[in-house]
């Protein structure tokens, strides 16, 4: 969590974890923050993410907040030149490009904050969050509650046996799993 606000520069933050965790509804927390702090705010998620809005970045609790949708990290490049905060939500859907365009928006001077799965359903790290976890000044994991045991859960567990690894879902495609909870289905029969 920021604690020193750094001066006249930019930064990256991001919020990662499974799902169910509370990512978007942390990613929403600090930008309405920023808002009241009067400061420039744009956000963005991709297009594939049309869940529960198309212009909208919405928790799984309905926490919500107009965003961009872009099919494309050029876009928010672009469509970011007069923030001062920038929010991403759904980062995992976007190529490893996505670091790169949160490196030149850092360097700018904006604070960049981005949330996202850092591991697949099979729990493999999940990019491009690993490459940006690398050049962060700021990490908050966050954790859900194992459906099955009420442990704390780090994974993300599929319920159906697709091996697709990008498949758009919530509550009727996936669960919060723990370590021994979390099982893997794949044409290897783990």
């Amino acid at each position: 969590m920021l604690t020193i606000a750094p001066k006249d520069m930019g930064w990256i933050e991001v919020i990662c974890g499974p799902m169910f965790s509370g990512k978007s509804e942390e990613l929403i927390r600090r930008l309405r923050r920023a808002e009241i702090a009067k400061q420039n705010v744009a956000i963005f998620k991709p297009l594939i993410d049309d869940r529960y809005a198309t212009s909208h970045i919405v928790s799984h609790s309905a926490q919500r907040l107009p965003s961009i949708s872009v099919s494309s990290t050029a876009e928010i490049l672009e469509k970011a030149r007069d923030a001062q905060v920038v929010g991403i939500d759904e980062a995992q859907f976007f190529d490893t490009d996505l670091v790169d365009v949160c490196q030149q928006l850092a360097d700018r001077g904006k604070r960049v904050i981005v949330a996202g799965l850092d591991q697949d359903y099979r729990g493999k790290p999940f990019e491009p969050i690993p490459q940006l976890l690398a050049v962060a000044e700021y990490i908050t994991k966050t954790l859900a509650i194992c459906v099955r045991c009420g442990n704390p859960a780090g994974r993300t567990q599929r319920l159906s046996k697709d091996a697709e690894r990008v498949i758009v879902g919530a509550a009727d495609l996936y669960e919060a799993r723990c370590r021994f909870c979390h099982t893997v289905y794949d044409d290897e029969g783990e």
